[in-house]
């Protein structure tokens, strides 16, 4: 091709036109990185400190403080000190150390590590049953917190557990079947109990407007009661020539399996619990049901008019939340106390389970996190009993402690300086 054959430039052919060049503008202003990176850092402390995680954790701080200062009050080397703290006032911190340290180390060693021991195995078995009590707290915590997140107060955890546990019960110990189908037969059994349960309140919500806490409520004593009634039928639940209300106890066909062998009590629940924890975040952050309850949380009257039927929303969310804590139940039955069905069976993990869901905001992973805490409170606190003769109900005290701290996020924003919280 000759010269003359060569496409004009652009620039030739109008004059008055910009030369588009590849080399960037000198006039650009320049961004430093390491300015960018300190905003980053900055924007990120500014969301730790004015978010929801700092608190709960400040919260969890705070009652353990407080649990610490009951402590020390009880303690009788304390008292003794205190009756001459002016001339040894040494003396009097030192017994105060001594019986706060002696009770928290006595719990981590009931709930993490035993140190006391030399065998390995005995070594990490208080962590095994701190997750042992985790599994139907995280399960009872998702039911709560599914509840909350569509502004519903979901307080039959008690009912739905006892309901479930009962229907498992029938199953696992009334049946003779093979494992693989026994065992996931008597779970699918206690969850659709417990959707059931759950899903009545629901549905009273959706179609006479009835308040959900009033409904749970009284459906928490019909469940008892409709357990109680069960448990002296030998037909249902009740032990052939007993006078206890108690059933049978599990076929091992139908008893969760133990994960870490005989010498361990943790089994399958715990596992059964984080599965549940993984369906429960992509549910309600990847998937159109999760919108649906989020949208309905957050504004019904903006979600009905978008379209979103609110109705089928508070029926459907409170039929999964029952499922969830219907498998609470299922493993109280099956996994923590397969010798039978009782009246005790939900050891008051349905109440618990509102602070759990409280404690992690009513998300999968922080109730996760919430429900390994528990968890070994209540491992610990036997420990903390047995050897520093302090009474496990102090665990009780700190939860409550929570709850209280939680439910007044100013008053602990205001103990630690934080900034208030940003809108959302």
């Amino acid at each position: 091709m000759s010269d003359k054959d060569q496409p004009t430039p652009e620039s030739e052919k109008n004059p008055d036109s910009p030369v588009v060049t590849d080399e960037p503008a000198t006039d650009a202003p320049e961004v430093d990185p390491h300015d960018a990176r300190g905003e980053r850092s900055r924007s990120l402390l500014r969301e730790i400190t004015s978010g929801d995680a700092l608190a709960g954790v400040l919260a969890v701080f705070l009652a353990i403080f407080v649990g610490s200062v009951m402590i020390a009050a009880i303690d009788e080397g304390v008292h003794e000190t205190a009756g001459y703290l002016t001339a040894r006032p040494s003396d009097f911190f030192a017994a105060v150390w001594e019986a706060i340290s002696g009770a928290y180390s006595a719990m981590f060693r009931g709930a993490v590590f035993n140190y006391n021991l030399t065998e390995p195995a005995q070594q990490w078995r208080p962590l095994t049953e701190t997750l042992k009590f985790a599994g139907p707290l995280i399960l009872g915590g998702l039911g709560v917190g599914l509840a909350f997140r569509a502004s519903l107060f979901n307080i039959g955890g008690r009912g739905q557990m006892l309901v479930a546990g009962g229907a498992a019960g029938w199953v696992g110990f009334q049946l003779d079947l093979p494992l693989v189908v026994h065992l996931p037969l008597a779970v699918l059994v206690g969850m659709a109990a417990g959707a059931l349960w759950g899903g009545l309140a629901g549905l009273l919500k959706a179609r006479t407007g009835a308040h959900e806490v009033i409904v749970t409520i009284m459906l928490n004593y019909v469940g008892y009661y409709l357990l109680f009634w069960a448990l002296t039928k030998e037909w249902l639940l009740k032990t052939p020539g007993s006078v206890n209300p108690k059933s049978p106890p599990m076929k091992d066909s139908a008893v969760l399996p133990d994960v870490l062998g005989e010498q361990f009590n943790l089994h399958f629940g715990f596992v059964l619990a984080l599965i549940a924890v993984g369906v429960a975040w992509w549910l309600l952050n990847r998937s159109t049901l999760g919108y649906r309850i989020r949208a309905v949380g957050q504004n019904p009257h903006a979600a009905r008019a978008s379209g979103i039927n609110v109705g089928r929303t508070y029926t459907v969310v409170m039929m999964i939340a029952g499922s969830l804590l219907g498998l609470a139940g299922v493993n109280q039955v099956l996994g923590t106390v397969p010798s039978g069905v009782s009246l005790d069976l939900d050891a008051g993990i349905g109440f618990d389970a509102i602070t759990v869901a409280l404690l992690g905001r009513s998300r999968p992973l922080g109730i996760l996190a919430a429900g390994l805490l528990f968890g070994a409170f209540k491992a610990g606190g036997f420990t903390m009993q047995a050897s520093e003769n302090i009474s496990v109900d102090l665990v009780l005290v700190v939860q409550s402690l929570i709850v209280l701290f939680l439910a007044a996020p100013p008053l602990v924003r205001a103990i630690f300086r934080l900034p208030a919280q940003e809108a959302k």
